[in-house]
């Protein structure tokens, strides 16, 4: 549906123009179009051409019916939303209240308790310092979890400077949290607990309604970061009886530099402002709203909407076809997080005696990661593996697949190939590998020093 939509679009292009195309699975349809004649070299690394892109989590192509609608207010349609004298600002403003509506369709909410904000990050800082803050004469506890995205371990911590108490609540091997140990944690001062829905590294789903029903009996306010979940599961902020939830347009197919809060109306959630300015978006966000973004993220959600069965069911296959490809030609393959609760989309696979970097670099025709983007600079391996109880080895050799709606089963069968190839030529150097062949139980070794 929507692939063959991008196909259609990107062979129209001319060759000079395919050359500054998306790097979309789509690419792949029409390979003469995309040739590069030298290759291409950045940062030291040459290939042949854009690599096959499966790093979903990190961000998504922009739908080209989502560019579609953001172009006249780039161009014709170029007014303040904020301006009220003038066709301009009232083209805008009516631009702005739409998407409103349909990002709040998408998570069963009222347009009134959406604020525009430039992504997850700023919506995470809001609900996590903004509260706190607020009520922060009564509460002086905030609960989290140990695999939480950064921007949101960093506001704890943030607020730990500042006299504030955090309990990190660990999870299992699969990734999930004990909701037992969750009710147990809950003190008078708490004032916010913060659990995200999909987590980014490993897309385990978390027991999101469950964890709402024990903040509900509590009466503590619930936030939760759904940056990775919009547009992919079933979100409903009724069921899950969130307080606050986190968004971002550029998981969701939609633009870069916009995402939303979700600020419950009743029992109203109040929020001390992480901005001073003009007052827009009810104070709680200063600011002009950027009009063709969040023109985007509401067209975005609102494809999302229609399509999101149709996504997750042709998701699902591609990465069975994936995961069942892998491991029909190699083994020592093992999957973190939980195969039960997780986002179809995401696969993170560790490969057993293989140097991870050395993957990585291996892998340069495919676009993949060793865990988030926010912190896939460090060479350390990823806390929400060894928070897991991943094996420090293991840990370093894991890389995520992400899949989405305009990648293709070519890809997969590609990415396949080239993971295969690479991951055999690394444990063919690998002595480690060799003694495993051989029966020798490794762990049991005591290695002498010198």
């Amino acid at each position: 549906m929507a692939s063959k939509l991008l196909r259609q679009t990107l062979t129209k292009t001319n060759r000079s123009a395919a050359i500054r195309c998306f790097s979309t699975a789509a690419s792949v349809a029409s390979p003469s179009e995309y040739e590069y004649p030298t290759g291409i070299t950045m940062k030291g690394v040459k290939i042949s051409g854009r690599p096959l892109y499966l790093d979903m989590q990190a961000t998504t192509p922009v739908d080209p019916r989502v560019l579609d609608s953001m172009l006249p207010f780039y161009l014709s349609r170029y007014g303040n939303p904020h301006s009220r004298t003038h066709l301009y600002g009232w083209e805008s403003e009516t631009a702005v209240e739409t998407a409103r509506a349909q990002v709040a369709a998408l998570i069963g909410a009222s347009p009134k308790e959406i604020v525009f904000t430039s992504g997850a990050t700023e919506s995470n800082n809001i609900s996590i310092k903004g509260v706190m803050h607020f009520y922060k004469d009564k509460k002086r506890h905030i609960i989290t979890t140990q695999t939480e995205h950064k921007c949101v371990l960093d506001s704890c911590r943030h607020l730990q400077q500042e006299g504030f108490e955090v309990t990190y609540l660990p999870v299992g091997s699969d990734g999930l949290i004990d909701l037992d140990r969750l009710g147990k944690e809950i003190r008078s001062d708490t004032g916010l607990v913060s659990v995200m829905a999909v987590n980014n590294e490993i897309g385990v789903v978390q027991p999101i309604e469950e964890i709402g029903k024990i903040c509900k009996e509590f009466n503590v306010p619930f936030h939760t970061d759904a940056a990775q979940a919009l547009g992919k599961i079933k979100v409903d902020v009724e069921k899950w009886n969130v307080s606050l939830m986190s968004l971002s347009g550029h998981k969701i197919y939609g633009p870069k530099g916009v995402g939303a809060l979700y600020l419950r109306r009743r029992p109203r959630i109040r929020v001390e402002p992480q901005m001073n300015g003009g007052g827009q978006e009810r104070g709680i966000r200063s600011g002009t709203v950027p009009t063709p973004l969040v023109v985007g993220m509401g067209a975005a959600c609102e494809l999302a909407m229609k399509e999101m069965e149709y996504d997750e069911n042709r998701i699902k296959g591609l990465q069975e076809r994936l995961l069942n490809g892998i491991r029909e030609k190699i083994d020592g393959v093992v999957v973190n997080g939980s195969m039960d609760r997780r986002y179809v989309g995401n696969l993170n696979l560790s490969f057993a005696y293989v140097e991870g970097e050395s993957l990585l670099m291996g892998l340069k025709e495919v676009a993949v990661s060793s865990g988030s983007a926010c912190t896939s600079a460090s060479l350390e391996p990823s806390y929400v593996l060894r928070a897991l109880g991943v094996d420090e080895d293991m840990a370093h050799t894991s890389i995520r697949f992400g899949i989405g709606r305009f990648t293709t089963e070519e890809e997969i069968d590609r990415a396949v190939e080239l993971t295969v190839k690479q991951v055999e030529k690394l444990r063919e150097m690998s002595p480690l590998y060799e003694m495993v062949k051989e029966g020798i139980d490794i762990k049991q070794i005591q290695w002498a020093q010198h």
